[in-house]
């Protein structure tokens, strides 16, 4: 697959089928960006197990941090790397490993993170990859939520948004079954 642009279907279908998401390099310090992204998709009903070596058995977000995938419970739909590219590759082959026990579907690198080596693999072992995205970044621009504080989605709709909970939280469409 070509990494450089995805189309918007994939990534919604992405955020809009797992429910569970391992995100690998999770800080505890509200100042990180994976501290935002970990609380965004919590808020969002997501169950997110926060993946950090240095904070195993601590929480973040009221969410017990695991010390890597191989202590995760399952399942873990998507696998999300928080960390740098040259990390990604050794992140991507425990994923692998770890597939079939987890029920991993999806490998995600975020923003600045791009190993084409890693995705390569993963991809040969049957998982979806996206590589420099945001999950938070990319589900706010698909919901319209982005558009609330002028940025421009790139999405042009007529159809009435989806609410969840709370003011001004629009959610994804969750595909049906056979879809």
């Amino acid at each position: 697959m070509q990494h450089d642009a995805y189309d918007d279907d994939y990534i919604a279908g992405i955020l809009g089928e797992v429910k569970t998401i391992a995100v690998i390099g999770a800080s505890a310090n509200i100042n990180r960006p994976s501290f935002f992204v970990v609380k965004y998709l919590l808020g969002k009903g997501y169950t997110v197990f926060p993946v950090n070596p240095g904070l195993a058995g601590q929480t973040i977000q009221n969410t017990p941090v695991y010390g890597s995938l191989a202590d995760l419970p399952a399942p873990v739909d998507m696998v999300d790397i928080f960390r740098n590219s040259d990390a990604a590759l050794e992140i991507s082959r425990e994923a692998i490993r770890e597939k079939a026990r987890l029920a991993i579907k999806v490998l995600w690198m975020q923003l600045s993170v791009r190993n084409d080596v890693a995705a390569a693999e993963a991809e040969a072992a049957g998982l979806r990859v996206v590589m420099n995205r945001c999950p938070k970044i990319e589900y706010g621009r698909l919901s319209g939520e982005i558009g609330w504080i002028g940025v421009n989605p790139g999405v042009l709709s007529s159809r009435k948004p989806l609410l969840g909970r709370g003011v001004q939280n629009q959610i994804l469409p969750r595909p049906t079954k056979g879809s």
